[in-house]
């Protein structure tokens, strides 16, 4: 919720009902039940989500500015997944028309030494904890993909994460 307005973003293929050409879709509304599309948030636009823009979740940061935190593909053949960072164009926009990922700062995570770096996705909304840093899940598993794991990072700006020590859970994946 912001400004007034409900926003509702959404994995989508423009080009048809495959899981191909996936962008951020953005649609708005004031009452939960009478919606409106409005232009793409999300598209491959930089190297670190140059072949996808996949799951994520947008959270409210203590002066109310949202950010996104998603998922990108930067490599074609092996699926590589990292974790990005769009912050909106102009924070006056009541319906966050534009979005803007500093290539500077992007990837923000990415995955270390013995996590599967095809099975790194799906950030959460990120909360703030009683020390002040930011946390977040991102589920993945391990590098052979005998293990689900959800790995917790932690921020105090939401540029710069660092893995928590042990991951939230783990379990077998049955492979």
């Amino acid at each position: 919720y912001y400004k007034g307005w409900y926003h509702f973003f959404y994995q989508y293929n423009p080009k048809g009902a495959v899981w191909n050409n996936i962008v951020w879709a953005h649609s708005v509304s004031r009452d939960l039940i009478h919606w409106v599309a409005l232009e793409t948030a999300l598209r491959p636009s930089i190297p670190s989500d140059r072949y996808g823009c996949w799951s994520g979740s947008a959270t409210l940061l203590p002066d109310g500015s949202p950010v996104i935190m998603y998922t990108g593909i930067n490599h074609p053949n092996i699926n590589y997944q990292v974790q990005n960072v769009a912050y909106p164009k102009n924070r006056s926009d009541p319906l966050l028309r534009e979005w803007v990922k500093p290539s500077h700062i992007n990837p923000v995570i990415v995955p270390e030494r013995g996590i599967n770096v095809t099975q790194f996705r799906d950030p959460t909304t990120a909360w703030r904890a009683a020390d002040r840093q930011w946390r977040l899940l991102i589920g993945s598993a391990t590098e052979g993909g005998s293990r689900g794991v959800a790995y917790v990072y932690r921020s105090r700006d939401f540029r710069r994460w660092t893995r928590v020590r042990r991951p939230l859970h783990s379990a077998a994946t049955g492979m």
